[in-house]
């Protein structure tokens, strides 16, 4: 087994992990270090912190946020299915009609059951 195959491969994980790992030990070795109450105090959006940050969130937001990421993608796909139309021809264009419908069905689902309603 010849190892001067593998010099590219260990030369690229060096330095990868140089550029990765030598700017933090920089910055941390040469970096200034002065912590004061108001640097180590907690801050959220302009005011203090309040409550627990344990809290949790109604079930509705990762509802919304999974339709978000669902039809965010049917859209990601839906561009490339439309621009080689041609060449997949009636088979390609029923798969894809096949695949907006059932996206549909569960946006008309989730429409029903309420999912959208943001209260």
């Amino acid at each position: 087994m010849n190892l001067d195959q593998y010099l590219p491969v260990f030369l690229f994980i060096l330095i990868g992990l140089t550029v990765g790992v030598a700017p933090q030990i920089i910055g941390f070795v040469l970096g200034p270090n002065r912590p004061d109450p108001a640097k180590n105090s907690p801050y959220e959006c302009g005011f203090e912190a309040f409550g627990d940050a344990r809290m949790q969130f109604d079930v509705r937001y990762y509802l919304i946020a999974i339709l978000f990421i669902l039809f965010d993608l049917e859209t990601a796909l839906l561009f490339p299915w439309a621009a080689t139309l041609k060449e997949l021809g009636l088979y390609g264009f029923l798969v894809g009609l096949e695949i907006v419908t059932i996206l549909a069905i569960g946006f008309v689902y989730m429409w029903i059951k309420g999912a959208l309603d943001w209260e």
